[in-house]
């Protein structure tokens, strides 16, 4: 036989070795490290830093360096600061204080008044953003980092004073070095990563923490550290992970889930504990601001600092499944594209981006003009922070008729578009332009409803059950039912803690107070084992006005287990005056009297303005029999805020109890002129009595009855004193008239008898 001839060339073997080695390179990292080895599983994923990133995103990474995440918060120094500190004073034209910033030993520093209102020296330890202003964090005791009240202005390069613009002395919750500006509580959760508060409620100090000072890629995606050991790996030798072994799903998901990801920042909010950065249901970390007053106006459009996620919940927008980033680039924050160009990837520029649709032209009177932007009627903003211009993420339709009737702004109105115009101009021309037809809106209801209007109580259950209508708006319209404590609401309250979206089961549960106990027991106890820990803490909490005992044996378990979530998400927050309250009403559910003062005098001290905190002191007390100080507190509250009715009519109460009829008169008077409350205009009737008025007690009888026609109280209180003053034809007329409105009324008919006997 012929030996069998190699005619391979010396380069064919090299290269068939080579080839060999790269085919066997997995192999052979298996035989070394084994097959395709997942990280462990028992060890959770930890921070790795945006850096780590970079070598296999570098598109993602160069987008993100010059984002206002990446630029949330730095260490002070040359590349950071961007305020001058030439040894340069600015003088607050509100509070006329100096101060001086400069520096030393190539640190930087600020004098101004300090927490004793003298003036002192502070380093200045870090920035805090970029554009289109720079705040100053300066290091206290105790861990604090206060933010200077005083900004630098990045495009007028000048230093300026932000708002509030109220003087305050130090000691005040917002002095510059007071908690309302302790960046621990106020801010460092949403401007860096992986942020633990480390706050202690006993000594009142912080040890926070985080993993990267900005917010960098892991805010967003969840700790990478499984996803790094995945990606070292050879391609050929990675196993099929979960999402990459990434915690968090960013691809792939539904528009609720990525608006998720982006909420528990851009939002006004209550936070239950730090933020994991895991997936999850978004009442496990924080519960939204509904549209209340203060934050909202009745009609939903932004009033104080909203950070656009409950403006965009209200929108057409996200009912339609438009998400965040359909505008915004991810990783810049910057908007896909310019002008309308963002608006026409969704709507036909033919019918929209047209003069027969804005009736504005992008020139006028020879100079450009805005007014055929879109974001100009749909997205009108407000200023924030003195200079910080945020559109309004509700994306309405202008309505200037809304403002005629609950005085609400109008895109029309806006400065430097209509404002030289008046009301009735307006309305005029948009009637001219889209005619004479307006959808209802739900704002009309809710400024009812604040008022508590009786006649806003069936359009409030209207809107909390009508299912078409964005979550918000019907859990707003639900928590406003508080109000209402009538059949007609408990059963719409009812119906909300079994609805499927976990924002209406929550405020349902808060709207139940005013349940009698087996309601509660038989309504709220199925709620102690809701999927959502939110709502589960809020029924325990509400349950916990009731003895332990009148719970299933079955169900307390369950109730202390959220009970004590409730208490620990209050006294993570318990450095902010309304978890101090929480927590009071928690003591006072129990029967801990002492815990309960303790909490509400904690409550008032972090911020002397929180006025309820000092009511429910003021109604502890009372039931202490300690009426002097519950007085003294509700005069200060009114001193404060004198449009607080309730707060009168507590007074007033509390001053009748005491028999300063007098002065009750003065406090139950203002409350019945104020708010549309039978039991206040009854009670001043019998003040009005005692300090023999039967005139104007006839005429406070006959106000109650007619807000609240079953009142049997004061039904009985006015035929009383008709039949007292002999005048038996008033009082047969009252029965008649109520056996009209109510032919049902025994009390009536029992008159009726009487007079006819």
């Amino acid at each position: 036989m012929t030996p069998a001839t190699d005619n391979t060339k010396p380069w064919e073997r090299a290269a068939l070795f080579a080839a060999g080695i790269i085919l066997a390179s997995p192999l052979l990292y298996l035989l070394v490290f084994g097959p395709g080895t997942p990280p462990p599983k028992d060890r959770p994923a930890a921070f790795v830093g945006s850096e780590k990133c970079r070598k296999c995103h570098e598109t993602e990474y160069k987008k993100w360096l010059g984002s206002d995440h990446r630029l949330a918060m730095a260490e002070a120094g040359e590349d950071t600061v961007l305020g001058d500190f030439g040894n340069v004073s600015f003088t607050d034209p509100y509070s006329h204080v100096t101060s001086r910033f400069f520096r030393k030993d190539g640190k930087y520093y600020v004098e101004t008044e300090g927490p004793d209102g003298k003036p002192g020296q502070f380093r200045i330890a870090y920035t805090f953003g970029a554009r289109p202003l720079q705040q100053y964090l300066v290091p206290f005791p105790g861990g604090r980092l206060q933010c200077l009240n005083i900004a630098w202005d990045v495009d007028k390069k000048t230093w300026y004073r932000l708002p509030p613009y109220d003087v305050v002395p130090p000691g005040d919750w917002l002095h510059w070095t007071g908690g309302g500006q302790t960046w621990n509580a106020m801010c460092a959760e949403c401007h860096s990563t992986n942020v633990t508060k480390g706050y202690d409620p006993e000594t009142g100090d912080y040890q926070t923490t985080w993993s990267e000072i900005t917010v960098g890629c892991e805010a967003c995606h969840g700790p990478g550290s499984k996803h790094l050991a995945w990606a070292d790996l050879p391609p050929l030798a990675r196993s099929r992970t979960d999402n990459f072994g990434l915690t968090v799903r960013t691809g792939n998901v539904t528009a609720d889930e990525q608006i998720r990801l982006c909420a528990p920042c851009h939002s006004r909010r209550f936070q239950l504990g730090d933020n994991r950065h895991v997936q999850g249901e978004l009442l496990d970390l924080m519960v939204p601001e509904l549209l209340n007053e203060g934050v909202y106006y009745p009609d939903g459009q932004i009033l104080a600092e909203d950070y656009v996620y409950g403006s965009f919940a209200q929108s057409k927008m996200h009912q339609r499944g438009v998400r965040c980033s359909d505008c915004h680039d991810v990783h810049s924050g910057k908007l896909h594209k310019e002008g309308n160009a963002v608006c026409t990837q969704c709507h036909r520029a033919a019918v929209y981006d047209t003069k027969e649709h804005h009736f504005h032209k992008d020139v006028y009177e020879g100079k450009p003009s805005d007014g055929h932007l879109c974001v100009k009627c749909h997205m009108p903003g407000r200023y924030y922070m003195g200079i910080d211009y945020r559109p309004d993420h509700s994306l309405r339709v202008p309505r200037p008729d809304l403002s005629a009737r609950i005085d609400t702004p109008n895109a029309c109105m806006a400065k430097g578009c209509h404002a030289d115009k008046s009301l009735a101009w307006n309305i005029d021309a948009c009637t001219k332009w889209y005619g004479e037809t307006r959808k209802p809106q739900y704002g009309t209801v809710f400024a009812a409803g604040r008022a508590r209007k009786p006649e806003a109580e069936a359009d409030l259950i209207r809107l909390a059950g009508d299912p078409l209508l964005p979550t918000i708006v019907r859990a707003t319209a639900l928590g406003l039912l508080r109000a209402y404590p009538n059949p007609a609401s408990h059963d719409c309250l009812a119906k909300g803690l079994d609805d499927p979206d976990a924002l209406i089961r929550y405020t349902a549960i808060r709207s139940l107070e005013y349940f009698d106990p087996e309601t509660r027991l038989r309504r709220i106890a199925p709620k102690l084992y809701d999927p959502v820990k939110a709502v589960r803490m809020e029924a325990a909490m509400m349950l916990s006005a009731l003895p332990e005992d009148r719970l299933r044996p079955d169900d307390r378990e369950a109730f202390r287990q959220a009970l004590g979530d409730y208490r620990q998400a209050m006294r993570y927050n318990a450095d902010l005056a309304p978890e101090r309250y929480n927590l009071g009403n928690l003591a006072a559910n129990l029967h801990d009297v002492p815990t309960a003062i303790r909490e509400y005098e904690k409550a008032i001290a972090i911020d002397s303005q929180f006025y309820p905190a000092q009511v429910n002191l003021a109604m502890l007390l009372n039931g202490q029999g300690k009426n002097k100080e519950a007085e003294r507190l509700l005069k200060e509250v009114l001193l404060q805020h004198p449009e607080l009715y309730e707060v009168s009519y507590s007074l007033g109460l509390l001053l009748a109890e005491m028999g300063k009829y007098k002065e009750a008169e003065h406090y139950l008077e203002r409350a019945a002129m104020g708010m549309d409350y039978g039991r206040a205009s009854y009670n001043l009737g019998q003040v009005l009595l005692v300090l023999r008025e039967p005139t104007r007690a006839e005429r406070a009888f006959s106000r109650a009855l007619e807000l609240t026609p079953g009142d049997r109280q004061a039904f009985a209180a006015l035929a009383g004193l008709y039949l007292r003053t002999g005048r038996t034809d008033k009082a047969r007329e009252l029965a008649e008239r109520l056996l009209r409105l109510a032919p049902d009324h025994q009390e009536a008919r029992q008159l009726l008898r009487r007079l006819e006997n």
